[in-house]
């Protein structure tokens, strides 16, 4: 029997507990949350319902008495968002609807009973927590992030060309030229021999001790060639002029120290299309139409 007694106390006690004090967790945004309270109207002289925030001022957020809602004195953060049930007095549920929550929702809701004459009850207290969906350290991660891959876009389109080994080179055969694209991020000497060779190893284009060798060029690509010398960038890209068929080939843009260490070596695939060849006379001032096709290597 005692036993029975102890249990009794402690199933009392929980049900006190959890209508004087609970917690209730949601995110902002959210269509509504319904706030519980539940008292015994029925022998209360003229009862009055006052769900409050004692945190704001003013601090009612919601008044019902027997007539209907009274909200004269409503805190304007709640205009057009609290509702209780029509017969909340004469039922007892006295539960609260708040409706589109915001963050600034957060806070202790307190229910009150008021007795005409006699005093008011305090029912319940409801710990509400409003959360951000996405918290703003995490949009602002997301910002930094996008800004970042942005950046790295642009950074990477913009300068492609010194970190890839392997390009593939489309253009028309009649343009006035063509540019074979080798660019290093590797410190390149004032001392630097750059060397053009095509597929069958033939010199397509030589420096070296600060100028161009011309003489030990293959007959094909004499006088058809130029190097950039932009040694502090890492640009040492080659134009071939008036390109035909002949020159489809498989071009190699090695950078030697003087001891013939390599320190730099791509690779240009070109692909000229049309006809066979065209004479000088016919390409001059005609429009380049070049198109570049990039080749990840690894």
């Amino acid at each position: 029997m005692m036993m029975k007694m102890k249990m009794l106390v402690v199933f009392v006690t929980l049900v006190h507990v959890s209508q004087h004090a609970s917690a209730v967790e949601l995110y902002e945004g959210e269509e509504f949350v319904l706030l519980p309270c539940e008292y015994q109207t029925v022998d209360v002289d003229d009862p009055t319902v006052v769900w409050s925030r004692y945190d704001l001022n003013p601090s009612t957020v919601h008044q019902r008495q027997q007539d209907g809602d009274e909200l004269k004195d409503q805190n304007q953060l709640y205009s057009c968002r609290t509702s209780m049930m029509t017969d909340a007095l004469e039922t007892g549920d006295l539960s609260l609807n708040l409706t589109k929550l915001r963050l600034s929702d957060s806070g202790t809701y307190t229910c009150t009973v008021r007795e005409f004459g006699r005093g008011e009850e305090r029912v319940t207290d409801i710990q509400l927590q409003v959360k951000e969906r996405f918290p703003s350290w995490a949009k602002v991660l997301l910002v930094l992030l996008v800004v970042g891959l942005v950046v790295s876009g642009i950074f990477l389109v913009h300068f492609r060309q010194y970190f890839m080994s392997v390009y593939r080179v489309e253009v028309d055969s009649g343009v006035e030229s063509v540019q074979l694209p080798c660019k290093t991020t590797v410190h390149l000497p004032e001392d630097v021999l750059v060397e053009w060779t095509d597929r069958d190893n033939r010199k397509v284009h030589l420096y070296q001790n600060s100028s161009v060798q011309p003489e030990k060029q293959y007959d094909l690509y004499r006088g058809r060639t130029e190097m950039k010398r932009n040694l502090k960038t890492g640009d040492v890209s080659l134009t071939l002029k008036y390109p035909t068929d002949r020159d489809r080939n498989t071009y190699t843009c090695t950078a030697y120290k003087k001891e013939r260490k390599i320190l730099m070596k791509k690779q240009v695939i070109l692909e000229v299309k049309g006809q066979c060849c065209r004479y000088r006379s016919e390409v001059k001032g005609q429009r380049s139409k070049v198109r570049v096709v990039l080749i990840f290597g690894d």
